[in-house]
């Protein structure tokens, strides 16, 4: 069973930064494809495969947010930029142990295997 732990969350004017940091424990000896919803079950934001070569961006997302890998398998970032209040939300790290296409799974939150218990996201205006 893998553990999925958020951190970085916090309040911030539209138009600032947030780095959201997600850390894996137990049996992360093996690569998962990892994701970051808005809302438990909700929309994903961005997603990246097992080995880091794919990524996924939703179209609110694009273009503002990145999603990387740290230099262990067990970290996962979303670091978002130009914040709007619209991206207030708790955000859910997420993990999946299979080869599924990013954008086949993106509408899929049912699919994914480990859920983190969240972070909040809170933007002003």
């Amino acid at each position: 069973q893998v553990k999925l732990e958020e951190s970085g969350g916090g309040l911030v004017q539209a138009g600032g930064s947030l780095k959201l940091s997600c850390a894996a424990y137990g049996p992360t000896e093996r690569n998962y494809t990892m994701g970051w919803f808005r809302g438990k079950e909700g929309d994903v934001v961005a997603a990246i495969s097992r080995k880091g070569g794919d990524t996924y961006y939703s179209d609110s997302a694009e273009g503002r947010f990145a999603i990387s890998r740290g230099s262990t398998k067990s970290t996962v970032y979303l670091e978002m930029n130009n914040l709007k209040p619209e991206d207030t939300a708790v955000y859910y790290c997420a993990a999946g142990d299979w080869d599924y296409g990013l954008i086949y799974i993106a509408d899929r939150p049912s699919l994914w295997d480990f859920w983190g218990q969240g972070t909040q996201v809170t933007v002003t205006s």
